[in-house]
């Protein structure tokens, strides 16, 4: 794969990706996909074979789970990842099951959101997630894959703490710039400064601050058109070594996802030649 190679975030079944259809419009040689449900799943052999014959190299399979929202901060803080305690242990064993699935169609890294975590290393719910990254992590690690946490509920500094906390070299970082806007966690560029060695993945999204950040949703926009700096993004991920994919993820649907993407893949290819 070629240094920088341009994706797109993409889903057979489920979540806000582009279909198959809509990817091979676009031109482009790598996705990230949104894991299937349970049931689609089982049909790992011709998933792989789809991509393959599509000419597309499936870099991270995400996990996402029933009963997330993502509707504003604190449904977020309340639902998502394996934070909650009441779907923990049901989610803990479905991220095994996903890695299996990425293992069956030949992907080597697993993704997600793993929730809200405190930063008080006394809070319960650190030891408790910490716990779950580590048995996440030597399963995957049993499977040969890495185990990568995108970025946005939390600061640089506070994901740097959990990741030493967790302790396992199979744990990794992928950096969405526009989260730590939308979340207001954090101005990104800093940020990738100080967790970029355990950079193995990223996603190219941009966005603009909420007037009260932390406290309501910033505003996604398209690549180039928000407050992430996008040439200064691509600057600093050569800076911090990274040389992986440049994977789009426009977080709207239908016609308009598509467009967008679309300036977005050149205006990746233009910065990619300037820059590499």
């Amino acid at each position: 794969m070629e240094p920088w190679a341009i994706g797109v975030f993409t889903s057979v079944d489920a979540g806000l990706g582009v279909d198959l259809d809509g990817v091979r419009q676009l031109g482009v040689p790598t996705v990230q996909l949104h894991a299937p449900h349970a049931e689609t799943r089982r049909q790992a052999a011709d998933i792989k074979q789809r991509f393959a014959g599509a000419g597309l190299t499936v870099t991270v399979v995400f996990a996402g789970f029933p009963g997330e929202s993502y509707a504003d901060i604190p449904t977020v803080k309340k639902t998502v990842g394996l934070v909650p305690e009441a779907t923990y242990a049901e989610r803990l064993a479905e991220t095994k099951e996903i890695a299996d699935f990425a293992r069956a169609i030949g992907v080597d890294a697993v993704g997600m959101h793993i929730g809200f975590v405190p930063e008080d290393d006394a809070d319960p719910i650190f030891g408790r997630v910490v716990a779950a990254a580590q048995e996440v992590c030597d399963y995957c690690a049993g499977l040969d894959q890495h185990f990568h946490l995108e970025t946005g509920q939390e600061t640089g500094p506070a994901l740097l703490h959990f990741f030493r906390a967790v302790g396992r070299d199979n744990l990794a970082v992928n950096f969405d710039p526009a989260n730590m806007i939308l979340y207001g966690s954090g101005e990104p560029i800093e940020a990738l400064r100080v967790v970029g060695k355990h950079v193995r993945s990223v996603h190219c999204k941009d966005a603009d601050w909420a007037a009260r950040p932390g406290q309501e949703w910033g505003v996604e926009k398209p690549l180039g058109e928000g407050q992430v700096g996008l040439e200064t993004y691509l600057r600093t991920l050569k800076d911090v070594g990274y040389r992986g994919p440049l994977t789009i993820e426009r977080e709207v649907s239908g016609e308009r996802q598509l467009a967008d993407i679309g300036a977005a893949v050149k205006l990746l290819e233009r910065l990619r030649a300037e820059i590499l």
